[in-house]
């Protein structure tokens, strides 16, 4: 029903466009623009059957860790949520991870967010207790690993 690819960094507008409504919350500040354009080939877009964007990944394999790769920002268009679309796009990254001999993939989410946090234990994601100031004084995350 969707259709995946490679990202492009011109991909970044349609992305950009929608995050906010996608999250229900101002967020668009934690996807920078840079990320599309060194990140796009190990990025994924999913597109609808008209072509309209139902989802997308930016991931990218660690150039100072070569065992890691690293998933940095997933979204899936609320009327494609419950489908399988996100469990898609992450496993197509675990495969692209596996083929660049990756043997670990991390990501890492806010404490409040409970959806995100038993989405990744479902896909076999270790998650850690918030890390105080992950992110600079006043920040705490939970981090998340899964082996290869």
């Amino acid at each position: 029903m969707y259709a995946l690819r490679p990202a492009a960094p011109a991909d970044y507008d349609a992305i950009a466009a929608v995050l906010d409504d996608w999250w229900g919350r101002p967020i668009q500040g934690a996807l920078p623009r840079l990320f599309l354009d060194h990140f796009h080939r190990t990025s994924l877009v999913a597109e609808g059957p008209s072509g309209e964007l139902a989802g997308f990944l930016i991931g990218f394999l660690s150039p100072s860790l070569p065992d890691e790769a690293y998933i940095h920002f997933v979204g899936v268009a609320p009327g494609a949520r419950e489908g399988g679309l996100a469990r898609t796009l992450y496993e197509r990254f675990f495969d692209l991870a596996r083929a660049d001999g990756r043997r670990v993939v991390k990501a890492v989410t806010a404490p409040v967010n409970g959806v995100s946090i038993a989405f990744h234990r479902r896909m076999g994601f270790a998650a850690s207790e918030p890390v105080p100031g992950y992110h600079g004084p006043g920040t705490s995350l939970v981090t998340f690993s899964r082996p290869l």
